[in-house]
């Protein structure tokens, strides 16, 4: 068919819209081209025109199209999705891979993704993980296997297999300590006597329980004059505790029916800030139940877990790092950095929890810390 020559650029375009609407992308593309011609930059349909070409297979004559279009709108989900796929085309995959990321990313941020786009928009999430594992696998080649554990978690995180957690406290930071998600126990010898007691605590925790879990309160409770906290498990008997210590109060009636735990905690260098800390308790959370992400309220502390009670399927993620509790086996943890827990198994699972000081902030600063907490708590 012979190119319909008007000098009505947008009459053009509205002829042109409708042979897209009847798959005639010949006429389209014939004129949207004669459109372009004498159209306004802004005002020409660069989209369609690069639709048109791509369909009569001119990927050249496409991407000049699309690349006026994202000259104009540097983030439209839709110009970006068709540059990408004509880089794909072009077989260049980090150009192809740099456009679908940004375009799902944009996608991500306006969420009001077209219908249209539905499909593309599905091509390039399946797109972006092959080229991942590609990545992935040219740079081991390249690098070698035989790494340590954080070059193997930097290549993770430099190919997208791993999200980087960073400490995120909700209330106070404290600057430059290292972002480390577990630390290792052997780092800590007051543990030894501390696990040397556990089979005297899991008694002491089974005559706990067969007397109906009485001292048990649900974890996440309501505080009077206080908003309630944005969670299923608020006054939920599904994660509940029995504290020892709490905000630097002696719990003396479940002291007293639990010596072999206060023994226990007695090697443990728990902080001492009036109001505050220590902190001690039995967490349990039963069958199904699930805490969900969330962080700490300062990084001048880990917490520490003694499993009393492991139970199969229970697991805890700190970060991009998830493990299990095991039998005689403390895990040390940052609750500054996101983490959550699940029991996805059917059994409960009881450990005996305690917060301890980073060992990086010395004397004079751990003086401090406790002074602004009881201050913030003096405060009306």
């Amino acid at each position: 068919m012979p190119a319909v020559m008007t000098s009505d650029y947008r009459q053009a375009i509205t002829q042109a819209m409708q042979a897209l609407q009847a798959r005639d992308h010949q006429r389209a593309a014939e004129l949207l081209r004669a459109a372009a011609t004498t159209a306004p930059l802004a005002e020409m349909a660069w989209v369609p025109l690069a639709n048109a070409e791509l369909a009569l297979g001119q990927n050249d004559a496409a991407e000049a199209a699309i690349d006026q279009q994202l000259l104009l709108k540097p983030r439209e989900v839709g110009a970006l999705l068709l540059k990408a796929y004509l880089r794909e085309q072009a077989r260049d995959a980090r150009a192809a891979s740099s456009f679908y990321r940004t375009a799902l990313g944009q996608a991500a941020l306006e969420g009001n993704l077209p219908p249209a786009l539905a499909a593309l928009h599905a091509h390039a999430g399946r797109y972006l993980g092959e080229a991942d594992k590609g990545f992935e696998a040219y740079l081991i080649d390249q690098v070698g296997t035989a790494l340590s554990p954080t070059m193997a978690e930097a290549i993770e995180l430099l190919t997208g297999k791993r999200e980087l957690y960073l400490q995120e406290p909700s209330v106070f930071y404290y600057p430059g300590l290292p972002q480390k998600r577990f630390y290792d126990p052997a780092e800590f010898p007051w543990f030894q006597p501390m696990l040397a007691l556990v089979p005297q605590m899991q008694a002491e925790l089974a005559a706990v329980l067969g007397e109906g879990a009485e001292g048990f309160a649900p974890y996440v409770h309501r505080k009077q004059h206080r908003p309630a906290p944005n969670t299923p498990l608020l006054d939920s008997q599904d994660w509940t505790a029995f504290h020892f210590w709490r905000d630097g109060e002696l719990d003396e009636g479940n002291a007293a029916r639990c010596p072999a735990t206060m023994e226990a905690l007695s090697h443990a260098p728990l902080p001492q800030i009036p109001g505050r800390s220590p902190n001690a308790h039995w967490s349990r959370l039963l069958p199904g139940a699930h805490i969900a992400p969330h962080t700490g309220m300062l990084n001048t502390r880990l917490i520490c877990h003694i499993p009393i009670l492991t139970a199969p399927q229970c697991w805890f993620r700190v970060g991009s790092e998830t493990r299990g509790w095991e039998h005689g086996v403390p895990l040390v943890f940052d609750d500054s950095i996101n983490h959550e827990a699940k029991n996805d198994g059917s059994q409960e699972r009881v450990i005996l929890l305690f917060e301890i000081w980073r060992p990086e902030i010395d004397t004079a600063d751990r003086e401090a810390i406790g002074r602004i907490f009881q201050a913030i708590g003096r405060y009306e």
